[in-house]
C-alpha cells in the first residue's frame, strides 16, 4: 500500500472556483479509479486560490487479476448448418486464444451468441497512474477556463505547476506546458521559493511552514477563530455570514484579520444597506455591539500579515468610505419619489417574455393575494394586502436595489415608511420574500406571507405555461426554491387552504397574458405539472424524518391541503415502531389492493346489514359502525393519530373476516355488500394514506 499526492498550481482561481474544482477532481480520480480496477483508501482534499489537490491513502500496488466474460459473434453467424465453424468463430476463438471448441454459447435478449472467459492480468498502479491523472486534468471543468501563451488546452486559470508523487516517486503526468514534478510552492509573499517533497504525507505540514493552510476544514477555523478574536478586540460580536465566510475562505491561503472603522453618521442609513456594501463590494464583515446594534467598525481579511497595520487599515478604510457615500447617494436620492409614484415604470419593465410587465404581475399578485386571504380565511387582511402588494415592487425601480438587488424588499419596506406608509404595510412588503432559502425565517404577519404566495404561485404557473420549468440541475428562474417557500409557509403559517384551488386562481389571473402561449402536444394540463412539482418537493423535504413509503402512501391518498398532509405524515409515523404495524400494515394493503380493483363494478351504496349473512362479516360491520363516526370526527378535528388509533383495532377483525369469508362469492348481492364493506373501511383509513404504498417489510 502507498499514498498519492496530486497537486494542480495555478494562477489565483475565483473564491467560487475551488470547492467545486475539487469536488468534480475527486469524482474524476474515484471513477477513473474503477475503471482502471485501482483500490484506494481515503481521499483528503487541499485547496486554496493558487492550487487544488488530492491526497490519497493505501493505494494498493498492483490490481487484481480478473476473469472476464468476452461476447462474440452469434452462433448462427458462427458455425454451418453441420455444426462446422465460419469464419467469425475462428477469428474470435484466435482472439481470445482458446481452441473454438472450448467457447461457450450464452443467451442474450438478441438470442444465442458465442462468448468465452478471459483472464485479465493485473498491472502495476505506478503504470495506470499517469493515464488516471492525466484524464483527471483533462475533464476537470471549470464555469470559465483560459488559455494562455501558445498552448491549446485551457484551465480555471494558468497551469503554473504539478505535483504527483506515488510513494515517493513522480508519476509522469503533462498538461499544456507543464510537467510534472515533486516541487510545489509556498505563499506567494511570504515563501516565494520551490518547496520540495519527498514523500505524499510531507505535503500538509511543508506548506504550513511556507504559510499556507490548505487544508480547508483547518483554514475555516482558522478564519473563525482570528475573526471572532478581532471583533472581541474592537468591543463587538461578529455578524456570522456563512456565504462571506466561505467566499473570503478561498480568497487567502493565510487568513489575517484587520479591523477598520467608518464614520457614525453612516449609521442612519439601514443596517442592511451598511452590510451589504461591506460584504458585496469589499468582503468585509460586520459588527454589532451588545444590544446588536451595527457598529461602525468592520473587520477586512488580507491574505498576509500586516506590518503597518494602520498603513493597510487606512487604504481598507478609504475604499469603503466611497462606497458608503455611493450608498447614502442611492438612499437620498431614492426617497424623493415615493414608491406610489414608481409603479408606471413597472409597465415598462418586463418581467419573463410572454408573461407581460412586472405591472401585470404585480396586479395579479395583488388579485391573487386577495383570493389566497379569503381561502385561507384571513380575509381581515385584505385592506393591508391590496395596498402592500400594489407597492411590493416598486423598489424595483430605486437605484439602490438597481446597484444591490440583495436589498429587494428591505428598501421598500424602509422606502414605505419614509412615505408614510402604514407600518404593516411596509413590514409586507419586506416579508414577502421571506423565506429566502429552506432554513430561513417566514414572514410573522400574514399579509407578507399571503403575497409571497400569490408572488411564487403566480411565477411557477406562469413559467411552467409558457414552458420554462425547470429541467435537469438547469433551474433558471429558481422554481425548486420557490415551490419549497410554497410549503414552508403554508404549512408554518398553518394555512388550511387547497392547494388546487389556488392554482386554479393563479390559471385564472395569467389566462390574458398566455391567450398567445403554445402547448407541446401531448404535454400534461399546466395545473396538474404545477401540483406535482410542488408535491415532488415533499418527498426530500420530509424524507430525513420520515419513512421513504410513509410520505408516498400520505401523498398518494391526497395532498391538497399541505397542513393536514404533513399531520398524517406526523400521524402515521408514529406507527412504524409498533410491534404489529407490519402486520396491520399488510392487513390494510389488502383492503386498498382490493378495493381498488373491484370498487370500478359497483356502485357506491350504503352496507346492506341485512346481506352480511356470515359471523365474520356481522362481527366486521359491527364494528366499523361502532367507530366510523368517532373516526370521522377525529378526522375533521385533524386529529390523525387519534383517527388511526380508532381505525387500527379493525385489523383483527378485518383478518378474520379474510380468512373466513368469500370476498368475491357467487351471489352478485354477496359480492358487491361485501365490497362496499371493504370500500367503508378502506374510506377509513384512506383518508390518512394510501396504504397499497406501504412497505409492510420494512
Amino acid at each position: 500500500m502507498a499514498d498519492l499526492l496530486f497537486e494542480l498550481g495555478t494562477e489565483e482561481l475565483p473564491a467560487r472556483f475551488v470547492v467545486p474544482a475539487l469536488e468534480d477532481l475527486e469524482r474524476l480520480f474515484t471513477e477513473q479509479c474503477a475503471a482502471a480496477r485501482v483500490t484506494h483508501g481515503a481521499i483528503r482534499r487541499f485547496g486554496t486560490p493558487r492550487r487544488l489537490a488530492l491526497l490519497v491513502e493505501g493505494l494498493a500496488d498492483k490490481t487484481d487479476d480478473v476473469v472476464k466474460e468476452v461476447q462474440g459473434p452469434s452462433v448462427k453467424a458462427a458455425f454451418e448448418a453441420d455444426g462446422k465453424p465460419k469464419v467469425p468463430a475462428i477469428k474470435f476463438a484466435e482472439s481470445v486464444k482458446l481452441p473454438v471448441e472450448k467457447l461457450k454459447k450464452v443467451t442474450t435478449p438478441k438470442g444465442e451468441y458465442l462468448a468465452a472467459d478471459v483472464e485479465e492480468k493485473g498491472r502495476r498502479v505506478a503504470e495506470l497512474l499517469p493515464e488516471v491523472l492525466g484524464t483527471c486534468v483533462k475533464k476537470l471543468q471549470f464555469p470559465k477556463s483560459m488559455r494562455w501563451g501558445d498552448v491549446e488546452q485551457s484551465f480555471g486559470r494558468p497551469l503554473q505547476w504539478i505535483v504527483s508523487l506515488f510513494d515517493g516517486e513522480v508519476v509522469p503526468v503533462v498538461f499544456s506546458d507543464v510537467k510534472s514534478g515533486r516541487q510545489t510552492k509556498g505563499h506567494r509573499f511570504l515563501s516565494p521559493g520551490a518547496i520540495t517533497l519527498g514523500k505524499p504525507s510531507d505535503y500538509a505540514a511543508a506548506l504550513e511552514k511556507a504559510h499556507v493552510v490548505a487544508d480547508l476544514p483547518k483554514r475555516r477555523a482558522l478564519l473563525l477563530d482570528r475573526l471572532n478574536a478581532a471583533a472581541k478586540k474592537a468591543g463587538g460580536t461578529l455578524i456570522m455570514d456563512e456565504a462571506l465566510v466561505d467566499q473570503v475562505l478561498n480568497l487567502v491561503e493565510l487568513p489575517c484579520p484587520v479591523v477598520g472603522s467608518f464614520d457614525e453618521r453612516h449609521l442612519d442609513l439601514p443596517p442592511e444597506v451598511l452590510i451589504q456594501e461591506m460584504k458585496s463590494h469589499q468582503r468585509y464583515f460586520s459588527l454589532t455591539d451588545a444590544s446588536g446594534k451595527l457598529l461602525p467598525r468592520f473587520i477586512a481579511v488580507s491574505n498576509t500579515p500586516v506590518k503597518d497595520e494602520a498603513l493597510s487599515v487606512k487604504g481598507y478604510e478609504r475604499v469603503l468610505r466611497a462606497r458608503l457615500s455611493d450608498g447614502r447617494f442611492f438612499f437620498d436620492e431614492d426617497r424623493k419619489t415615493p414608491l406610489q409614484d414608481r409603479l408606471p415604470r413597472l409597465a415598462r419593465r418586463n418581467w419573463v417574455l410572454g408573461l407581460g410587465s412586472m405591472a401585470e404581475k404585480t396586479d395579479r399578485i395583488r388579485a391573487l393575494a386577495s383570493a389566497l386571504a379569503e381561502l385561507a380565511g384571513k380575509g381581515g387582511e385584505r385592506a393591508t394586502i391590496e395596498r402592500a402588494a400594489t407597492l411590493v415592487k416598486c423598489d424595483l425601480e430605486t437605484g439602490m436595489v438597481g446597484e444591490f438587488p440583495e436589498l429587494q424588499g428591505v428598501m421598500g419596506r424602509e422606502y414605505a415608511l419614509h412615505g408614510g406608509e402604514p407600518k404593516e404595510v411596509a413590514l409586507a412588503i419586506f416579508e414577502h420574500y421571506l423565506p429566502r432559502s429552506a432554513n430561513d425565517a417566514l414572514p410573522t404577519h400574514d399579509a407578507g406571507a399571503l403575497i409571497g404566495l400569490a408572488d411564487r404561485l403566480d411565477s411557477l404557473c406562469g413559467l411552467f405555461s409558457i414552458g420554462k420549468k425547470p429541467t435537469g440541475a438547469k433551474d433558471e428562474f429558481a422554481l425548486r426554491r420557490a415551490a419549497i417557500a410554497i410549503i414552508n409557509l403554508i404549512i408554518g403559517k398553518g394555512y388550511r387552504l387547497s392547494l388546487s384551488a389556488a392554482v386554479d386562481e393563479s390559471l385564472t389571473l395569467l389566462e390574458p397574458a398566455l391567450a398567445n402561449a403554445k402547448k407541446k402536444p401531448g404535454e400534461a394540463p399546466v395545473k396538474q405539472q404545477v401540483l406535482e412539482f410542488i408535491q415532488d418537493r415533499l418527498r426530500p423535504l420530509w424524507g430525513e424524518q420520515h419513512r421513504a413509503d410513509i410520505i408516498e402512501a400520505v401523498i398518494a391518498a391526497g395532498a391538497d391541503d399541505l397542513f393536514a398532509t404533513k399531520q398524517r405524515v406526523e400521524a402515521l409515523s408514529t406507527y412504524v415502531s409498533r410491534p404489529d404495524f407490519s402486520k396491520l400494515a399488510a392487513t390494510f394493503k389488502r383492503v386498498a389492493n382490493i378495493v381498488e380493483k373491484q370498487a370500478k363494478d359497483v356502485s357506491k351504496a350504503p352496507v346492506d346489514a341485512a346481506k352480511l349473512t356470515d359471523d365474520a362479516e356481522k362481527v366486521l360491520g359491527a364494528e366499523v359502525s361502532k367507530v366510523q363516526g368517532a373516526v370521522l370526527g377525529a378526522i375533521k378535528a385533524d386529529d390523525y393519530a387519534g383517527a388511526l388509533a380508532k381505525v387500527v383495532p379493525l385489523g383483527p377483525f378485518v383478518d378474520t373476516f379474510f380468512d373466513k369469508v368469500m370476498v368475491m362469492a357467487e351471489d352478485q348481492a354477496l359480492r358487491e355488500n361485501r365490497v362496499r364493506l371493504l370500500m367503508e373501511i378502506g374510506g377509513l383509513f384512506g383518508t390518512v394514506a394510501d396504504f397499497s404504498k406501504i412497505q409492510s417489510e420494512s
